[in-house]
């Protein structure tokens, strides 16, 4: 036996100790916050289900920024929700619609944040499907990615540093690289959803995006949830059409994912950590049932212990300021 020889508690007897020896080391430099920018001025409203974030306007998102960019947070990804929505989502390309305005206003007020563009049709589409559908309701893959190129490349007109593509289309990363090299914008990087589970983790974000889908389910282009080797397909696919980051969304319930990704992939990993995990806390909070601030802080623990060095997170601003208290 090791005992009495080997003591593991004498590293942990006081606080001083424990950090000394801490292997996974949280901070606000992976973060990413989400936002939901919308037309028109003024305009800041609470989505219900997700207490404290907001459908803002471009004015209003960039006093967020602002916020944001003190807090030590170096990224934001913006989520667009548009005027009107068609067939085709064609206000995704569109060089005034909301994400483009508000990358354009953040880049005026010269905040010292990285600006990351989801890059989707789902919250353009009369529809609410990622993707062009044909006579019988049909995802098209190979007419979805023209769109989602266009899109990419009205964001980077627009300034974004990143173009981050979550619709799931087989071959987008390559179609949007293209698209983006043809048009001198080698610079911008693209981050893939590259393994995106068609989860029931998402509700609370179809609420602020105003995405659900108006018939079916997302089944034939997100991932099975009970499926892991194909994840690594996908990813090994997206890093060969030119993907510079990767990553696994939801976080939690895919922390398997996330390492396995890690140990195979020398690319930086990225997890989603999602609407309702968010939710989730936030409701269990309010009742009292949890400490948030620990609950929170060992969840964002967690999955940077389990491989990604980016971390995009709803709790991304309270996880900063007790940061600094720690």
């Amino acid at each position: 036996m090791t005992f009495p020889i080997h003591r593991p508690r004498r590293l942990r007897r006081s606080e001083a100790l424990r950090g000394f020896v801490r292997e996974t080391r949280l901070s606000t430099e992976g973060f990413v916050y989400p936002m939901f920018a919308c037309p028109g001025k003024g305009v800041r409203n609470e989505v219900s289900s997700m207490p404290g974030i907001y459908q803002q306007s471009a004015d209003r998102i960039v006093e967020e920024c602002r916020e944001v960019a003190d807090l030590g947070i170096p990224a934001v990804i913006l989520f667009g929700l548009p005027e009107h929505k068609d067939e085709t989502g064609s206000e995704a390309a569109d060089p005034n619609a909301a994400v483009q305005r508000s990358i354009d206003a953040i880049r005026k007020a010269k905040l010292n944040l990285l600006v990351i563009t989801d890059v989707c049709l789902c919250e353009y589409t009369s529809h609410g499907h990622c993707g062009v559908l044909d006579a019988a309701g049909v995802v098209q893959n190979d007419p979805s990615i023209a769109l989602l190129a266009d899109a990419a490349l009205s964001h980077a007109r627009a300034g974004a540093d990143i173009v981050a593509p979550s619709d799931m289309m087989d071959g987008r990363v390559a179609a949007i690289r293209s698209r983006l090299d043809a048009n001198n914008f080698q610079e911008v990087a693209i981050l893939s959803y590259a393994a995106k589970y068609c989860s029931a983790f998402y509700g609370p974000f179809r609420e602020a995006a105003q995405s659900a889908p108006q018939s079916g389910d997302r089944r034939s282009y997100q991932m099975d949830p009970a499926n892991a080797r194909e994840a690594l397909r996908e990813v090994e696919f997206d890093i060969e059409e030119g993907a510079d980051i990767i990553m696994v969304k939801p976080a939690l319930p895919y922390l398997d994912i996330i390492r396995r990704a890690r140990e195979r992939f020398d690319v930086p990993v990225a997890a989603y950590n999602v609407s309702a995990e968010f939710s989730m806390v936030k409701a269990a909070a309010q009742k009292g049932w949890i400490d948030e601030q620990r609950i929170t802080l060992e969840i964002l623990t967690g999955i940077q212990r389990a491989g990604a060095s980016i971390i995009l997170t709803y709790h991304a601003k309270d996880a900063a300021r007790w940061l600094k208290h720690c």
